[in-house]
């Protein structure tokens, strides 16, 4: 799945700092607060149904008693505009990730050789050799550390920015559908509120094809997904020598 493919890479958490649940709480707490008056006659001709304001409206008048989930992270991810952004995401990166492996096979070679050659060099070659596997170590620990920075930077702008749209979709299918709650089910009990929940409470996808038919973002071409990327795997330190005798 993209999900899959875009937090493994680089191994990092999903939208930079910050979970998703709580972008979600804002981002409604932002539409409730929008417009207080927008269930007025005149606001709602001023306002077209899937406005923030209209959305405010219809959470602000809501009388629904039902229950209901979402996984808001698979549907920002799975959406037809997720699918396209985070595709174009993991290629852009592909460069760097190539970089960052060929980094490390040197690293690797560097201390295979020497493994190899220890018991041959005099202290001199040796500690040469040692300094400059970690000189190489440092440097690779830092470019992977800048890269997943920029990476997690760049994949929370495309989640804030889908999710910005998204939500006002959400709170009008809750609204117009009866429900009273909506929990998010992005992360799994104990970190998530949601101990269980049945598949006749989800509105994930109900709420991805109406926001891919707002967004006329057509679904990405079968076998158009790029392929799983590898982390390039952090060399393990050297193994310390006592010097020759």
């Amino acid at each position: 799945m993209i999900s899959e493919l875009m937090i493994k890479k680089f191994g990092i958490k999903k939208f930079a700092g910050v979970t998703l649940a709580v972008l979600f709480g804002l981002s409604l707490f932002a539409l409730a607060q929008a417009n207080p008056a927008a269930g007025t006659p005149a606001a709602a001709a001023a306002n077209p149904p899937d406005s923030p304001s209209a959305a405010a409206a219809l959470a602000a008048k809501a009388t629904g008693t039902k229950v209901g989930t979402i996984n808001i992270e698979q549907a920002i991810f799975s959406s037809n505009e997720g699918r396209r952004d985070f595709d174009e995401l993991a290629k852009k990166f592909e460069p760097k990730q190539n970089e960052l492996k060929g980094k490390a096979d040197e690293i690797d070679s560097l201390k295979k050789q020497l493994n190899a050659q220890q018991d041959k060099l005099n202290d001199e070659s040796r500690d040469k050799l040692v300094k400059q596997i970690e000189a190489k170590q440092k440097s690779f620990d830092r470019s992977t550390q800048d890269a997943q920075e920029d990476f997690q930077n760049q994949q929370g702008e495309i989640g804030n920015k889908i999710l910005t749209k998204m939500a006002p979709l959400i709170v009008k299918y809750a609204s117009e559908s009866g429900y009273g709650m909506i929990l998010d089910t992005s992360q799994q009990w104990p970190r998530g509120p949601v101990i269980w929940y049945g598949p006749a409470v989800d509105i994930t996808q109900p709420i991805v094809e109406a926001y891919n038919t707002q967004s006329g973002v057509p679904a990405p071409a079968a076998g158009s997904t790029a392929q799983k990327p590898v982390r390039p795997s952090a060399p393990k330190p050297a193994p310390s020598t006592p010097p020759k005798q």
